[in-house]
C-alpha cells in the first residue's frame, strides 16, 4: 500500500451519506497514514442512511482546498442531493479540480461534480441512475468497479469499495495530476 504520511485528505458529506463510503475509504486513507477530515455544510456531527455517527470537524464555510492534498465524496442519496444544493460545498469541490488534486467519488456522489462543473469530457462511473445526468453533463459513463480519469477515482457502490480504497490511496500518493482540472 502506497505510503501517504504528510497527507491530510478531506471528506465532504452530510446527513443521509452511504455509512460504509464514509468508513471505509476513511479506514483506507488513514491506515496509509494520511489525516482524514470531515468537512460539511452541518455542524456538530452528520449521521448516515444506516445510523454511523461522525464529527464534523471542519465547516465547509471555513474550509480551504489548498490545505489538503485530496478529496473524498462518500454517495447516499439524500447526502448527495443536498450537497449539490450547497454553493459552498460546490465550491469546495470545483477547487480541487482547479487545484489539479485527486478527487474520489462513488455512488450517487458524483452529482456535486456535475454542479461543480467538473465532469465534462472525463470518463467515470457511478451509481447507475446518475447515467444520464452525467452523461447530459458531458462525460462518458461506464460501468466498472473503479475507473481513474487523471487523478478522479470513480466507482458504483459499496460492493466496489475494496477496488475504489486501493486506487483512491494510489491516486493521493502519485499527487496532483495536470489533467486533473476543470
Amino acid at each position: 500500500m502506497a505510503d501517504l504520511n504528510g497527507k491530510t485528505v478531506a471528506f465532504l458529506l452530510t446527513d443521509g451519506y452511504e455509512d460504509s463510503e464514509l468508513t471505509s475509504p476513511w479506514q483506507a486513507v488513514t491506515d496509509a497514514g494520511a489525516r482524514a477530515q470531515l468537512v460539511s455544510p452541518a455542524s456538530g456531527s452528520v449521521t448516515g442512511k444506516k445510523g454511523h455517527e461522525q464529527a464534523v470537524d471542519v465547516s465547509v464555510s471555513d474550509a480551504d482546498a489548498a490545505s489538503y492534498d485530496a478529496l473524498v465524496l462518500p454517495g447516499g442519496v439524500v447526502n448527495a442531493d443536498h450537497l449539490r444544493m450547497d454553493d459552498a460545498s460546490v465550491a469546495f469541490a470545483r477547487d480541487f479540480f482547479s487545484q489539479h488534486k485527486p478527487v474520489g467519488v462513488i455512488c450517487h456522489g458524483a452529482w456535486i461534480l456535475i454542479e461543480a462543473g467538473a465532469v465534462d469530457g472525463r470518463t467515470l462511473t457511478s451509481y447507475p441512475s446518475l447515467k444520464t445526468d452525467l452523461t447530459n453533463a458531458g462525460a462518458e459513463w461506464v460501468d466498472e468497479e473503479v475507473v481513474v480519469d487523471q487523478g478522479l477515482v470513480s466507482s458504483r457502490t459499496p460492493d466496489d469499495l475494496p477496488a475504489f480504497n486501493a486506487k483512491v490511496v494510489e491516486e493521493i500518493a502519485e499527487g496532483k495530476h495536470a489533467g486533473q482540472t476543470i
